[in-house]
């Protein structure tokens, strides 16, 4: 599409994984796997925490909430990578890249400001047991959910409108398996200054201010639970909050590094996005079921049902 003398891109070419025709079928079956049990996993998840009376307590409640944002985060990716990975032209039009794009960042802000506000329930949890349900009410805990949702909105349309507002005039190849912020902003002919502003921002801003109120709440967890002479409690507050520090490590090793250093298209970059897009969906309800008592205890509660009911 040509405006005056400058042709403008309307459509990208996404460079993929591979290009040999016996990897890429070999990569398909992989993510569809993976797909098929990060979906399963996390709805399961919601099953669970919907169902069963013993966790309709806060952790839950936000735990629901990040099952159900990882499977949409896996949905925004895994579709179009898998159908990239049968495809020979790996096309995608600019409305469809942008929207992708808007879609992660979303997922991803979102995703951030849930962990955080999960770690200052647990904060509360452990360090103010006796003011606990009434700091973590129903109003409360529906406001800090509705506040993390409306934040990663936000964050993911300014970010895209900004993007989209620049002149990608040519080359059109994307390096990298889906439309991310910093590999297409390599492709903008005019000055990018405003759309790097902003992701840098939002990085610093909502990156590392969630991480620090994730540090903050951990290091006063991990003084409480020192001073405790009980083992057992120990041993509880351990068992919980380990699920968690796991899950933000991932997340936050990844997402951080990949939006924060200059983007070359390299094989470490894919390696990242896959991490924090795709596998992490899938470890998340893993983590928090294997590591975490009382979900196992329900998981076991459920299916005691399904039997009774069966038989």
């Amino acid at each position: 599409m040509e405006v005056g003398n400058t042709t403008r891109v309307t459509v990208f070419v996404l460079q993929g994984l591979s290009n040999n025709p016996h990897i890429q079928i070999v990569l398909f079956v992989i993510f569809l796997v993976i797909y098929l049990l990060t979906l399963t996993g996390n709805l399961l998840m919601l099953l669970v925490i919907r169902t069963d009376s013993h966790l309709h307590t806060p952790m839950y409640f936000f735990l629901s909430h990040l099952s159900f944002l990882d499977a949409f985060y896996a949905s925004v990716i895994v579709p179009k990578l898998l159908k990239n990975l049968l495809s020979k032209w790996k096309t995608i039009s600019s409305l469809e890249c942008f929207t992708q794009i808007s879609l992660v960042i979303f997922a991803g802000a979102t995703e951030a400001c849930l962990l955080s506000v999960m770690a200052y329930d647990q904060y509360q949890a452990v360090c103010h047991p006796l003011l606990y349900v009434v700091t973590m009410n129903k109003k409360v805990c529906a406001g800090l959910v509705g506040a993390s949702w409306a934040i990663g909105m936000g964050t993911g349309l300014l970010n895209t409108i900004l993007l989209a507002q620049q002149n990608f005039c040519g080359p059109n190849l994307i390096r990298s398996f889906a439309c991310e912020l910093p590999p297409v902003l390599l492709l903008a002919c005019s000055d990018p200054y405003m759309s790097v502003a902003s992701i840098l921002t939002t990085m610093v801003v909502l990156g590392l201010g969630s991480l620090v109120l994730l540090v903050g709440s951990y290091t006063c967890i991990i003084l409480t639970a020192l001073g405790m002479n009980s083992a057992t409690g120990w041993n509880k507050i351990f068992s919980t909050c380990s699920s968690h520090f796991l899950v933000v490590t991932i997340f936050y090793g990844s997402g951080i590094f990949r939006y924060m250093t200059p983007p070359s298209g390299s094989a470490l970059e894919q390696v990242l996005s896959l991490q924090y897009s795709v596998v992490t969906p899938l470890l998340n309800p893993l983590i928090y079921s294997l590591k975490n008592q009382e979900v196992k205890a329900a998981l076991r509660r459920m299916l005691a049902r399904k039997l009774r009911l069966t038989f």
